[in-house]
C-alpha cells in the first residue's frame, strides 16, 4: 500500500508496465509519493479545481492531485506505455482524470475546459520544459485559461524563471515570467529521488498570472529584451541597435543612461523600453 491511495507502489507500477525512463523524452521518474504529494499540496487548494497535468509517466503525481481532493486532472501523456498505468489510476478514481494521450507543446486544453479556469501542475520533461512554459508565458489574450502553474523545472532553468536585476541569472526568461505572473522557487528536489537520477538539482517553482501587467506589446517587450540580453555584456547603446532604432531614446524612456547593462535593468524599465519602440515604429509607419 503507499502513503496516498490503495494502488501499488510506483516501482511495482513500472515493473508491471516496464516503463523505463526514456531520455528522448525527458523522462526522469519521480517516485517518493511524499514528494509528489508535496508538489500537490503546492496548487492548494485543490478541491473544486481541475488540473492539467503534463508527462504525468506513472502517475505519482496523478494520484496525488486525486487523493488530496483535486475534483478534475488532465493528464496529457506523450508515451503511449503509460497509458495502461494512467488507465489503471482512472478506475481508482472514476470519471475525475482524463487522459490524453497526445503532444503538450501543441495541444490546447481550453476546448476540455468548457470556459473553465484551471491549474497547470507537473513534473516538465526536462527537454521541453522552457519552451512549454514560453507557450504559456505568452498566451493571448490575458490572462490566460489558468490560475497558477506549480512546475518542476532544473535548478538553473528555476533560477532563470524568478531572476530579477541584479541576479546572475537575469535575462529574457525573467523578464517574460515576472512581467506576466508572480513567480516563486518553493523547494529543490535531490537528484536521488528520481529513477533514472539527473546529474543536477531540480526546483519546484509557483507562477501565479498578475490580472494586470504594466501594459505594453508582448513581442516588443521580448524583441526588446532578446537584443539587450542577446549581448548581455555590452552596453545598451550597443546592444540595442539590432532593433533598428536610436538606443539613447529608449534608454531615456527607462530612465536609465546607455552606458547601462542589460542585468541592470528592471522589468519596468523593459516595459518603458518596448512601449517606447511602439511609439517609433508608430511614428515611422
Amino acid at each position: 500500500m503507499s502513503a496516498i491511495d490503495d494502488l501499488p507502489p510506483l516501482r511495482e507500477v513500472i515493473r508491471q508496465h516496464a516503463l523505463s525512463a526514456r531520455k528522448s523524452l525527458g523522462q526522469n521518474f519521480l517516485l517518493d509519493l511524499n514528494l509528489t504529494a508535496r508538489i500537490a499540496r503546492a496548487a492548494a487548494p485543490l478541491e473544486d479545481s481541475t488540473i492539467v497535468e503534463i508527462g504525468p509517466g506513472p502517475g505519482g503525481l496523478t494520484r496525488a492531485l486525486l487523493a488530496l481532493g483535486a475534483k478534475r486532472v488532465i493528464a496529457i501523456e506523450h508515451d503511449e506505455r503509460a497509458i495502461p498505468a494512467l488507465q489503471d489510476i482512472s478506475a481508482r478514481y472514476p470519471d475525475r482524470l482524463e487522459i490524453v494521450h497526445g503532444d503538450a507543446m501543441t495541444f490546447d486544453p481550453r476546448p476540455l475546459l468548457a470556459g473553465e479556469r484551471a491549474k497547470i501542475v507537473a513534473n516538465l520533461p526536462y527537454n521541453i520544459a522552457t519552451q512549454l512554459l514560453i507557450n504559456w508565458l505568452t498566451i493571448e489574450p490575458w490572462p490566460p485559461w489558468y490560475d497558477m502553474m506549480v512546475l518542476m523545472f532544473q535548478r538553473e532553468v528555476g533560477e532563470r524563471i524568478v531572476a530579477r536585476e541584479d541576479e546572475e541569472a537575469y535575462g529574457r526568461l525573467g523578464v517574460l515570467a515576472n512581467w506576466r505572473c508572480e513567480t516563486k522557487i518553493l523547494f529543490d528536489i535531490s537528484p536521488s529521488a528520481f529513477v533514472p537520477p539527473p546529474k543536477v538539482t531540480s526546483s519546484v517553482v509557483r507562477l501565479v498570472p498578475r490580472p494586470e501587467p504594466q501594459p505594453c506589446d508582448r513581442r516588443l517587450l521580448e524583441q526588446v529584451a532578446a537584443a539587450a540580453f542577446g549581448q548581455r555584456r555590452k552596453m545598451l547603446r550597443q546592444s540595442l541597435k539590432s532593433l533598428g532604432v536610436d538606443p539613447a531614446r529608449l534608454a531615456q524612456a527607462a530612465g536609465v543612461d546607455a552606458t547601462r547593462r542589460a542585468e541592470t535593468i528592471p522589468i519596468s524599465g523593459f516595459v518603458a523600453m518596448a512601449r517606447e519602440l511602439a511609439d517609433i515604429r508608430s511614428e515611422e509607419a
